[in-house]
């Protein structure tokens, strides 16, 4: 890493280390730069805008769903496990900051975000993407796409179920994960090749 990537590394930690005194929609850059000694021109440096920190932080989501798929006997599993490794990868990286990860999420959905939201559907599609390509799906055509939409559909409802999951490891949305993949799975079995 180099000497810009770990400048906006300690941004980023520093911001995540306010947020989770305040509140996310209390986090200002300003007071991110005064936390770090820094003044506001070093934190463009890194970060245009506020948003660009909690897209730094869900890019780090990503990396982790990409690396999963690192581990020797990855190519042995079957592809529901890659899938469900792969995804779990992406909120287990949040879990250190759950609740402000949930926050984030909130704030890009605020009615006066669109710009966030339209983003945000760029996000998706480049996570889903990630996931697909990890877990090494070699499907094309129409059959890629329909496999893109059922599995962004799946992601968004694991979403949706870890916003909600207050459970131990947030095993609520592990089964829920679980489920979907094994139902999607079942439907795919339809399909011959």
């Amino acid at each position: 890493m180099n000497q810009d990537q770990g400048r906006a590394e300690l941004i980023l930690e520093t911001a995540l280390a306010l947020g989770e005194r305040h509140g996310w929609d209390a986090v200002h850059l300003h007071d991110v730069a005064r936390e770090m000694g820094l003044v506001l021109a070093d934190i463009h440096r890194h970060f245009r805008q506020k948003d660009e920190l909690a897209e730094a932080w869900f890019d780090r989501a990503d990396l982790a769903l990409v690396r999963a798929g690192e581990s020797p006997e990855w190519d042995s599993l079957a592809v529901r496990e890659r899938l469900l490794r792969t995804i779990l990868a992406w909120f287990d990286t949040l879990a250190p900051h759950r609740e402000l990860s949930v926050e984030m999420l909130r704030y890009k959905l605020q009615p006066d975000h669109l710009h966030l939201q339209a983003a945000g559907l760029m996000r998706v599609s480049r996570t889903v993407q990630w996931i697909r390509e990890t877990a090494c799906l070699p499907t094309v055509g129409w059959r890629r796409e329909l496999e893109e939409a059922v599995l962004t559909g799946i992601f968004l409802s694991t979403v949706g179920c870890w916003l909600l999951d207050r459970s131990p490891g947030a095993r609520r949305t592990r089964a829920w994960l679980e489920g979907q993949l094994a139902a999607a799975e079942r439907v795919a079995l339809h399909f011959p090749d």
